[in-house]
């Protein structure tokens, strides 16, 4: 007999995804399938969650709760960094081996690399 589900447990799963853009629900079944949760409505969370992302490829993390799911964006450094040149979203299956060009502040290079630290191994 399996373990009794417990409420209080707290799962917490990543799943890499382009922003605005519902991830294949193939991918996502065998990820959150076990945890109770249908793939095709998580999908769509994914997809409302990662509006302001849209054509960049970010990892999303799912925190898992009593069958609840909560969508939250953790960015990498490349995706900040071309979020923060303010392109224009492309499509990504017509435009391909893009290269970026402008110009960014030291000042957001700075906000950049504050958001990234807690995520970093650094000591100091």
């Amino acid at each position: 007999m399996p373990p009794k589900f417990d409420p209080t447990a707290i799962k917490i799963v990543y799943v890499k995804a382009v922003g605005g853009e519902v991830p294949a629900t193939s991918s996502l079944a065998p990820k959150i399938g076990p945890l109770g949760l249908s793939p095709k409505k998580i999908g769509d969370d994914i997809s409302k969650g990662t509006q302001e992302w849209k054509g960049l490829k970010i990892t999303v993390k799912l925190v898992v709760q009593n069958r609840q799911a909560k969508v939250e964006v953790v960015p990498s450094a490349s995706s900040l960094v071309i979020k923060a040149l303010k392109e224009p979203p492309r499509d990504r299956k017509k435009v391909k081996h893009i290269k970026h060009s402008g110009n960014i502040s030291m000042d957001e290079i700075i906000k950049i690399a504050r958001v990234m630290r807690p995520r970093s191994m650094a000591k100091s």
